[in-house]
């Protein structure tokens, strides 16, 4: 493609609303979460093991979490999570405006996510299931694409494991992204979060499956309900639909509030270097411009 074709498809389709691009990426990245992570899932269970396994659905989720967050990124942030949103919402990093929009745009690419999911694996469902899609039983299914409980696990302990799980989820995410601490270097900060859903995955799944993500959990329910799985979706686990979708929403208000007091909050304030303040007026000039910046002053700012 020429850069005249290039420069005229850019010119008739790009959006110019940066709200719109951003609910297109948390779309995508939310969509890739799903389509590859329940894919894992789906090709484990759907094998029998034989071609995967705990895990294999570990680490292949987390990947998924990796890319999703590379391809949305650098355009909406990467949240992919309603409780991640909720999170930068409550402490003013994300303006409340956007919220339903993110919200609106993750649980759609879920479900489209749960769709391609299930079409991919349909002939492999129904050699599976006999055509009798089951949420419970030696044969179920269900499981591929949204948690469910353990016979033993009680809705008040599953809370309990959503509101701790997601916590340490927001905990490490700000960590991550904190500039007054450690912080992963620019560029590496999809593949730290993915080591982190590795840890809580490999630390906190036996319970239910490690949710920490409302939209993840919600829309491809919402999905198997329609494709036939039936309203036991809902019912099953004493009606646990809600704990997945609540828990992660409070546990992120958790995680965030820790380590904004515990660490965030006493941070010293940060000195500028000694070649940012001998910027002189034709340096500051330059960068008023748009002009490049010469010699050490072309180094990026911490």
């Amino acid at each position: 493609m020429t850069k005249k074709a290039e420069r005229s498809l850019k010119d008739k389709f790009a959006l110019k609303s940066n709200l719109l691009k951003e609910a297109l990426a948390e779309f995508l990245g939310t969509f890739i979460l799903i389509a590859l992570g329940c894919g894992c899932i789906a090709q484990s269970v759907l094998s029998r093991g034989a071609l995967g396994g705990a895990p294999v659905i570990t680490i292949g989720f987390a990947m998924s979490v990796t890319m999703a967050v590379y391809v949305a990124g650098g355009v909406s942030g990467g949240h992919v999570n309603p409780a991640v949103s909720f999170a930068m919402c409550l402490t003013g990093r994300m303006n409340w405006v956007k919220f339903p929009v993110y919200v609106l745009a993750q649980c759609l690419g879920a479900f489209v996510g749960a769709a391609a999911v299930f079409g991919v694996n349909y002939d492999a469902l129904m050699a599976f299931t006999g055509g009798e899609f089951q949420v419970t039983g030696p044969n179920a299914t269900a499981h591929i694409f949204a948690t469910y409980p353990e016979e033993y696990l009680s809705l008040m302990n599953g809370f309990a494991d959503q509101v701790m799980s997601t916590a340490f989820l927001l905990l490490g995410v700000f960590a991550i992204f904190d500039e007054g601490n450690l912080r992963v270097q620019k560029g590496l900060e999809p593949i730290a979060i993915g080591l982190l859903i590795i840890l809580l995955c490999s630390s906190l799944a036996m319970n239910s499956g490690c949710a920490m993500n409302p939209a993840r959990d919600l829309a491809p329910r919402i999905f198997t309900y329609l494709a036939g799985w039936g309203t036991e979706v809902f019912t099953a686990g004493s009606n646990w639909w809600w704990v997945p979708v609540v828990g992660p929403m409070v546990g992120a208000a958790f995680g965030a509030g820790v380590y904004i007091l515990f660490i965030e909050l006493h941070h010293a304030a940060r000195q500028p270097r000694r070649e940012d303040a001998q910027l002189d007026k034709y340096e500051l000039a330059d960068m008023a411009e748009g002009k490049p910046l010469q010699g050490d002053y072309a180094k990026p700012f911490p």
